[in-house]
């Protein structure tokens, strides 16, 4: 687990056209984290229109689920942080669901009771899916 209690350090840039791109690279990460998470969450329905898009799906919401069921921290946001910090920035500690997500979705910090229902939560919207898209199939063939 990531020490929340010590704040991350600020690296200095050299100068302002770097703190830019490494901005901007900071930006596009976060850009991409969002349409992922909501991919691992209900990505299954485009296996409704297309059953194919579940060989990138499945594996997907089960990587996410063991993101979350095992209390780790998304491998990308120490990359984040790090191009936060190469910007000039003081980046932040903890995961980016704690440090984004949650701060809109709960008033409280991010427990590991917090992460299992959020893994539950992908499990059974998933799980639902794909056994529609299952009976789809079945009386398709």
């Amino acid at each position: 687990m990531i020490d929340t209690a010590t704040p991350a350090p600020t690296l200095e840039p050299q100068d302002h056209e770097e703190a830019v791109g490494w901005g901007q690279k900071t930006i596009m990460l976060t850009i991409t984290v969002v349409p992922f998470v909501a991919f691992v969450v209900a990505g299954g329905l485009l296996a409704l229109r297309w059953p194919r898009a579940a060989w990138l799906h499945v594996p997907a919401a089960l990587w996410g689920v063991a993101v979350e069921w095992s209390a780790a921290v998304c491998p990308l946001t120490p990359l984040e942080v790090t191009l936060r910090q190469r910007g000039g920035e003081a980046g932040y500690s903890g995961g980016f669901v704690e440090h984004a997500v949650l701060p809109v979705l709960y008033p409280a910090a991010l427990t590991h009771g917090i992460q299992l229902v959020l893994g539950l939560f992908v499990v059974a919207v998933n799980t639902i899916v794909y056994v529609v898209v299952v009976k789809s199939s079945a009386r398709r063939s």
